[in-house]
């Protein structure tokens, strides 16, 4: 990671963001602001890089960070779909908990909270996924970049990139409110947030 930088976005919004609602695998577009916020993104990025023409550019393919990406380099003045989508990148999966909001969870399933407030990194919600496996996988996709790099993802892979890159401990990853239409920008072992 010393030579490499790597320019994190999150998604812009989507309803059920802003709903609260836990959206996983689902593939929910962007909203209005969502896509204010993916062209606030682009100004970051220009500007912490000094110029984006020679970095590398991949994404999630759900649509709202694939979405997130177009308008993203369509502000650049670069081609909308000139970029990778890489399946490793799509958000943790939730199971039968997407959809719900944390308060419908705890009033629904308060056993499976318990044992997820215990241990938040190694939980694994029914039918889904822990940050452990997600890690695994993100940390995959990350190994395949060969240089500076746009990354465009969902917020439970910031965490577990923050985790990883950046030294975050893995409880305090977890529970990190993770911002829309902001860089998370990973170099030399630590991040630094930018926004518009």
């Amino acid at each position: 990671m010393t030579r490499r930088r790597i320019f994190l976005v999150r998604h812009g919004e989507t309803d059920w963001n802003l709903a609260g609602r836990l959206q996983g695998s689902h593939d929910i577009p962007l909203n209005d602001l969502g896509r204010e916020q993916a062209a606030d993104t682009a100004r970051v990025v220009d500007r912490l890089s000094g110029g984006a023409a020679n970095l590398d550019f991949v994404a999630s393919p759900l649509s709202r960070a694939s979405q997130t990406m177009a308008i993203l380099r369509a502000e650049l003045g670069l081609p909308p779909d000139g970029f990778r989508r890489d399946t490793r990148l799509r958000e943790i999966g939730f199971g039968r908990w997407e959809g719900a909001t944390w308060p419908e969870l705890r009033r629904r399933d308060p056993v499976s909270l318990a044992a997820r407030d215990a241990d938040p990194w190694n939980f694994t919600p029914p039918g889904g996924e822990s940050y452990a496996e997600l890690s695994a996988r993100v940390l995959a996709a990350i190994d395949d970049l060969t240089g500076d790099s746009v990354v465009v993802t969902h917020g439970g892979v910031v965490r577990a990139m923050l985790h990883a890159f950046a030294g975050m401990p893995a409880p305090e990853a977890v529970e990190l409110p993770v911002r829309q239409g902001a860089v998370y920008l990973i170099e030399n072992g630590g991040f630094e947030l930018a926004v518009a």
